[in-house]
């Protein structure tokens, strides 16, 4: 039976690899070294699709480790990133992701700020009698 603290433990250390995932690097490395090819390793990250339950992947501070862990559940993906280009072809994937996403949301929130703005002023500039 597995105390409080070999839970906790438990817990932190899948987090950190769970989030580990969202590096396209460490899965080519992971990869070159052979680590996606091994039974035991894969079952393992079959495991870690629990990390999808809102109750936990409330924890995630990269949310789309998830997806990479999705993928990796997937042979073809795994042995594809053995290959230094498919990695590199990721990474940049993900950061025009985010640079798309950045932008997005910076005028989602200059919209909402608007908006607001309008709402704040007074309707009309009719002059009471």
């Amino acid at each position: 039976m597995e105390t409080d603290e070999q839970a906790r433990n438990r817990f932190q250390a899948e987090l950190e690899f769970v989030q580990c995932l969202a590096n396209p690097n460490y899965l080519n490395f992971l990869a070159q070294r052979g680590f996606l090819r091994e039974r035991p390793f894969i079952n393992y990250l079959k495991y870690l699709l629990y990390w999808k339950e809102p109750d936990y992947a409330k924890f995630l501070k990269y949310p789309h480790c998830l997806h990479m862990l999705e993928l990796l559940q997937y042979e073809h993906f795994r042995k594809e990133l053995v290959n230094a280009q498919c990695a590199k072809f990721i990474d940049e994937q993900q950061l025009l992701h985010w640079q798309h996403y950045s932008r997005k949301r910076t005028r989602l929130q200059q919209a909402l700020a608007e908006q607001q703005q309008q709402q704040a002023l007074p309707h009309g500039n009719a002059v009471s009698k």
